[in-house]
């Protein structure tokens, strides 16, 4: 169990790591909302060198969140970069026009989700317990 932790926390910190660089190349920095995923990475390694289980496991949450939120706010930048670039657009036309668009990639903000799945799991697998250890 102690492998599967240790592998489970090296695979989350390189997701941040990747993350946040990839954030910062990116200048995904030009309000809250895209500030909000670099926030939470730096958050988290802050739990997890504290230690912190509780303030951690929320800061988790927050990810799942914010990938969540994310993904609806990089639709709506699609859709809206779709219908400026071209009024006629609507209804299914647009949405398809819009999944066709390389930028922004609608499901970038997916990794969110995963890291903050990931942690969780790399969190779950320390409070598990074989049934003849007591």
């Amino acid at each position: 169990m102690r492998f599967l932790r240790r592998f489970l926390l090296s695979i989350l910190v390189l997701g941040l790591l990747g993350t946040a660089g990839e954030l910062i190349l990116t200048d995904h920095t030009e309000n809250f909302w895209q500030w909000t995923p670099l926030v939470l990475i730096g958050l988290l390694f802050i739990g997890l060198a504290t230690g912190s289980v509780t303030g951690t496991r929320v800061i988790l949450i927050l990810f799942v969140v914010s990938g969540v939120v994310g993904t609806v706010l990089h639709w709506r930048g699609k859709m809206e970069f779709q219908a400026e670039s071209n009024p006629k657009l609507s209804g299914w036309e647009l949405f398809r026009k819009a999944a066709e668009s390389k930028s922004p990639p609608a499901l970038a903000p997916g990794v969110m989700i995963q890291l903050g799945l990931l942690g969780l799991a790399y969190q779950a697998a320390g409070k598990t317990r074989r049934f003849h250890e007591t």
